[in-house]
């Protein structure tokens, strides 16, 4: 019989690991979410179809980006306002950036465009010959609430993301701006 571990206990063994450890279970704790999250759609659209589970994931999404958006924050020491910088410093952090190839193709104070260079669940859809997933509806909610949790002021505007066409290059792309500045 094994003792019950407390989170302190839990703290104090990774506390222990030597640092290319931690990247692995970082690299492998974001694996296993997106495959949660990959499963979770799959079993509602099995159970209810495809439009109850875009339903269903654009609803999770829609809080699940404001409580890692918060954490992050947390994480990073930063308040609420930090407008596009502290944006662009958030998304780096974000579970999916530690599997996706995402780039800042314009930055400034005022305005921001971000595009996903690679998508880990877009790129296996492809490998096994499947259409592009038809995410926009998500991503919608996910980048316009992930932004205004950074900074209220913040509106996102997506340029592309599938089902709309898309260069071969960038699966989504989304612009972030402040209000009364730059378009």
């Amino acid at each position: 019989m094994t003792k019950a571990t407390s989170p302190d206990d839990r703290a104090e063994l990774l506390r222990a690991l030597d640092k290319e450890e931690l990247v692995r279970i970082v690299l492998d704790d974001a694996k296993n979410w997106l495959a949660h999250d990959g499963l979770w759609f799959q079993a509602v659209e099995a159970a209810h179809g495809m439009e109850a589970a875009i339903a269903a994931d654009r609803a999770a999404w829609e809080r699940f980006t404001v409580v890692e958006a918060r954490r992050i924050m947390d994480r990073l020491g930063m308040q609420p306002g930090g407008g596009i910088p502290a944006l662009l410093e958030c998304l780096k952090h974000r579970l999916y950036a530690r599997l996706n190839t995402q780039e800042v193709i314009e930055a400034t104070a005022e305005r921001a465009v971000f595009a996903m260079r690679d998508c880990r669940v877009q790129s296996a859809r492809k490998r096994k010959g499947l259409p592009d997933f038809p995410c926009k509806s998500v991503g919608l909610v996910e980048y316009a609430e992930f932004a205004k949790t950074v900074d209220a002021r913040i509106r996102t505007r997506c340029l592309a993301c599938p089902p709309d066409a898309h260069a071969d290059d960038v699966w989504c792309a989304w612009e972030f701006t402040l209000p009364g500045e730059a378009p």
